[in-house]
């Protein structure tokens, strides 16, 4: 299990500029919408995009604190 706060901050790890949203999804800490709005994502492609969340989440959903993430990412206007 891990709160909203802890798992924004693993991304914004990777992401410094990122402005994310987290929605749990079940209420047990584990299954999660995210969106993640970042200029980190100009000129990637989706899938580039959310290779960028995932692997900032990646020792997180290794050890079981995140067990599902339905993940939208937004490239940020700057």
């Amino acid at each position: 299990m891990i709160d909203n706060e802890s798992l924004a901050a693993l991304i914004r790890t990777d992401i410094p500029d990122a402005e994310v949203d987290i929605v749990d999804r079940t209420g047990g800490m584990d299954h999660f919408n995210v969106t993640v709005r970042s200029q980190a994502f100009k000129g990637k492609t989706l899938i580039q995009q959310h290779q960028l969340v995932y692997g900032a989440l990646q020792r997180a959903l290794r050890d079981g604190r995140v067990h599902a993430v339905e993940l939208k990412t937004v490239v940020a206007e700057g």
